[in-house]
């Protein structure tokens, strides 16, 4: 009988240092507590839950405590896990692609087409990111690190998981979080900004009604659009030239963004060319909703405790905060700017600055939002969706540059 006891003791006791409470450690529980804070802003709140809930659910996951040296394979950075093998998608890169192609075909490019100076807002916000890039280098972070924290300011996710991934993979967990975080928190930052930055009279401009945009400058747009980035904007290192195509093929690599330009670019002539409508709903339907999932899990399960909890994550979270601030206001003042040179009918809407980030829709709706609250008849989303979708062109091709600078 004393011999059963021992053997019922020695196993249980074995069996406690497999179990989550004997390994679970203060980051275990600040990580759990963490993403159930995300899961409560997307339920309670709704701030973007179809982000926030894949991502806090991802943190629970990922901070699940186990013994690491049982051999379980269940880490998502243990080569040969399930999660580690989503998580290739993540690392190498094909999951953000694979969005802006849903993205493409979700949405409609008329504001821009109609209006093409609404261009330079979402190029103007792009100082978010270059700002928080220097910004990061006078705080002692090397300029590859400093290159992928930047890309922050563009609030567009699938773009800070790309460049991250290329320029700091051991940072893309905080740095994806992070931009996570701010399109998500657009609702709560941009507003303040806004106001701060207009007066009461600048909110009332009315901008003239979008002309109507006919179905083949929609077809040619896509197409165009993607000619002009890629020819225009090479690697970030050089111009157009032959001593370029040389270096491109001793560096092996040609356009960092083309990936991402292309899909995107690629998406919407599946939307507007009227004959591929299975494989636009495709592309806007199952498959984002699916890699969203994917990539939202396994970005919330990197964020380990022993990877996240560390001073470069508060760091990273402090300078993103940053670098959103500096490309919303930066659209602002460039259209306060802007409006010196224009005509008296053509006076842009300085709310519709803030929509030069890419966190599609969102910072368009606040500048519809706030719009009303000062005219209740004046409608900006329609012009606000111009620079909004110029954003996520810039934030693209903002990261080109500085994957081709860097690297």
């Amino acid at each position: 009988m004393g011999e059963f006891i021992n053997f019922l003791g020695n196993n249980l006791a074995d069996f406690w240092t497999y179990t989550g409470f004997a390994n679970a450690t203060v980051g275990h529980i600040v990580m759990i507590l963490i993403g159930l804070f995300f899961i409560y802003l997307a339920v309670a709140k709704e701030f973007e839950p179809m982000l926030l809930i894949p991502i806090g659910f991802g943190i629970l996951i990922g901070n699940i405590p186990f013994n690491m040296e049982a051999g379980l394979k269940v880490g998502i950075y243990e080569e040969g896990s399930v999660l580690n093998i989503l998580y290739q998608g993540v690392t190498s890169g094909w999951y953000p692609p694979l969005i802006f192609l849903g993205i493409g075909a979700m949405t409609d490019f008329s504001a821009l087409i109609s209006n093409p100076k609404l261009m330079l807002i979402g190029a103007a916000a792009q100082f978010g990111i270059f700002g928080a890039y220097m910004i990061a280098l006078a705080m002692g972070f090397d300029p590859m690190q400093a290159g992928a924290i930047g890309i922050i300011g563009g609030a567009d996710g699938p773009t800070a998981i790309f460049l991250s991934s290329k320029l700091a993979p051991n940072l893309m967990g905080a740095i994806a979080v992070s931009a996570y975080s701010y399109m998500a928190l657009v609702p709560v930052i941009q507003p303040p900004i806004m106001r701060l930055l207009t007066t009461k009279h600048e909110r009332l401009i009315r901008m003239k009604p979008p002309r109507v945009v006919s179905q083949t400058e929609k077809v040619m747009f896509p197409i165009i659009g993607l000619l002009l980035t890629c020819f225009s904007v090479t690697d970030g290192s050089a111009y157009f030239s032959y001593d370029l195509l040389c270096k491109v093929i001793e560096r092996k690599r040609g356009h960092p963004y083309l990936g991402l330009l292309g899909m995107l670019f690629f998406g919407n002539l599946l939307k507007e060319s009227g004959v591929t409508r299975r494989l636009a709903e495709t592309a806007r339907g199952p498959l984002i909703d699916t890699i969203t999932i994917l990539l939202g899990l396994t970005v919330g399960a990197s964020t380990q405790a022993s990877e996240f909890l560390t001073i470069d994550s508060i760091l990273i979270f402090a300078l993103g905060a940053l670098s959103f601030i500096i490309a919303t206001a930066s659209g602002v003042i460039f259209v306060k700017i802007f409006n010196l040179v224009l005509g008296k009918d053509n006076k842009i809407n300085p709310l519709i600055g803030n929509a030069g980030v890419s966190a599609v829709p969102d910072s368009a709706r606040i500048s519809q939002v706030i719009g009303l609250e000062y005219d209740p008849t004046n409608y900006l989303l329609m012009h606000a969706m111009g620079p909004n979708v110029a954003g996520v062109i810039g934030s693209a091709v903002a990261a080109g540059i500085l994957l081709g600078f860097l690297m």
